[in-house]
């Protein structure tokens, strides 16, 4: 305004007077709008800013990390990853200037992939001075993942016929066998149907609508009946795979419940799938089976194992205790009684606690120095510095035990340790048994996971068929192998395979190492 005031007493026309006072608001009523713009991005990008160090805190954070070994959840790890990334973009619009992306170095892409290259050349020099064509000096490449959904294509077998006219024969190569003969269906249709059903957790009416988009059209009772055919011709391989798995020394155990349809009733019953994992400390390939059964008796476990007399290393289910009392020996899991303690210092911030998972990390940290020694080196090493640490919380643990309030959740989980102390010690005296019952529940996991897509079995013998086929691809998966790609080559070669090779069709990287 004092702009106006000196404009005033220059004597200015009227007139000019007040266009010059027009214009002057104009302009400040345009600059308040846009303070008043940038005053709302100040805000906002005050709250993004916010809101994505809290995300990154969630995410990255020490507090997360910092009691190692608890496993958070998957879904909820996606989602906080999607936000993040949807609040970046949205601070990178409210930016007044473009800022640099700060990237991490990223993996480079899998090597065996296809690579298709797109030459970018440049327009010639309109310099008008180079007179000459351009020299390359250099060149930039830069890489895109990209994928190409299920692509459906038909094998078109001809089998010309040839006449012998001295003979009167006719000749023409015979039809290969098949596991569906007669089917219309190849072998790479088929492991795609069983990868989408069991890996993929997609019920039938949605392979059925994946291929209608194609313009494909698969019944859900051609696809069942497919199903029902593979799972027929896998399961000697599963059978195989369940009495390979009975000659190691050492195993893992546990169990999930399942829904199964109860005919009938129009409702559902609780069914059991039983878990049996190689020990990954072991030589030879790693082996994960799955028996589907109606309940979870232990006398299921009883059944599998049969007179098998190793080490087992289950949780403390009842089921398994009168089977550890004339047969295996027991080993209990480490992860169970630390997660208790987890529990109770989430919960309360209990010091006992926290002071207990301390101490369990210590064991942890040995297993970690262990990784990928030889069972005699191990073994040293858990005597001179896993040993100690374990005398010390046998001690710390009945110490603690008298000083907690008797039923606290801290009281329950010193008791349920005590209580499982001796087969929880008894990792420390070898070089190749496990620590933890871990291992097999990473192979559960996808299971469980899936079953929110598929939600029960239809029946037992659906239950039994889908334990046998995931059997073999969580052992693929194990070894390294590529399940669909493994399968197709399976279903290729089972006809003509006479049982005394059935081992050379089982899904390990070698199949002569067992």
């Amino acid at each position: 305004m004092d702009l106006l005031n000196e404009l005033a007493d220059l004597n200015i026309a009227p007139a000019a007077m007040a266009r010059v006072q027009a214009l002057f608001a104009q302009q400040q009523a345009k600059l308040a709008q846009r303070y008043a713009v940038l005053a709302e991005k100040d805000f906002k990008i005050t709250a993004l800013t916010h809101e994505l160090a809290y995300y990154k805190r969630v995410r990255f954070g020490k507090a997360s990390e910092a009691l190692v070994g608890e496993q958070r959840l998957l879904l909820f790890e996606e989602t906080v990853d999607t936000d993040l990334a949807a609040i970046d973009e949205e601070l990178e619009a409210q930016a007044p200037v473009k800022r640099q992306r700060k990237r991490a170095g990223r993996q480079p892409l899998p090597t065996h992939l296809e690579r298709i290259e797109h030459r970018h050349e440049p327009e010639p020099c309109q310099c008008g001075q180079c007179g000459a064509d351009l020299v390359k000096i250099g060149e930039d490449i830069s890489e895109q993942l990209d994928v190409e959904p299920a692509r459906f294509f038909v094998h078109r077998h001809i089998h010309p016929q040839y006449a012998g006219r001295p003979c009167e024969t006719v000749t023409a190569a015979p039809i290969p066998p098949a596991v569906i003969d007669g089917g219309m269906a190849a072998v790479g249709l088929l492991a795609w149907i069983a990868v989408c059903k069991y890996l993929d957790h997609l019920p039938l009416y949605r392979i059925e609508q994946i291929a209608a988009r194609d313009g494909v059209p698969l019944a859900r009772s051609t696809l069942g009946e497919w199903i029902g055919r593979i799972g027929v011709a896998l399961q000697p391989l599963a059978d195989r795979l369940a009495e390979l798995l009975r000659e190691r020394s050492c195993l893992h155990a546990d169990e999930t419940p399942v829904r199964q349809l109860d005919p009938g009733s129009g409702k559902t019953k609780y069914a059991y799938l039983w878990a049996y994992r190689s020990n990954a400390l072991d030589d030879g390939p790693s082996m994960v089976v799955f028996d589907y059964q109606t309940s979870r008796a232990g006398a299921h476990a009883r059944a599998f194992l049969q007179d098998w007399g190793g080490h087992l290393m289950v949780d403390d289910y009842v089921g398994y205790k009168a089977l550890c009392t004339a047969g295996p020996t027991e080993l209990a899991c480490l992860a169970h009684i630390r997660r208790k303690f987890f529990d109770v210092h989430a919960a309360s911030g209990s010091p006992v606690a926290a002071d207990a998972l301390r101490r369990i990390g210590q064991l942890y940290a040995v297993e970690q120095q262990a990784a990928g020694m030889p069972p005699p080196q191990r073994a040293a090493l858990r005597e001179q510095h896993a040993r100690p640490v374990l005398v010390d919380l046998h001690a710390w643990l009945l110490a603690s035990q008298r000083s907690v309030a008797v039923g606290s959740g801290t009281a329950k989980a010193i008791e349920h340790a005590l209580k499982r102390w001796p087969a929880l010690q008894r990792y420390a005296g070898s070089g190749s048994l496990p620590i933890d019952n871990n291992p097999v529940e990473n192979a559960i996991r996808p299971i469980a996971i899936g079953k929110k897509n598929w939600l029960f079995a239809g029946s037992e013998r659906a239950g039994r068929r889908a334990a046998a086929i995931q059997s073999l691809f969580a052992t693929a998966k194990l070894n390294g192998l590529d399940p669909a790609r493994w399968l197709a080559d399976t279903l290729e070669k089972l006809p003509t395979c006479p049982n005394s090779k059935i081992d050379s069709l089982l899904p390990f990287a070698n199949s002569t190492q067992r």
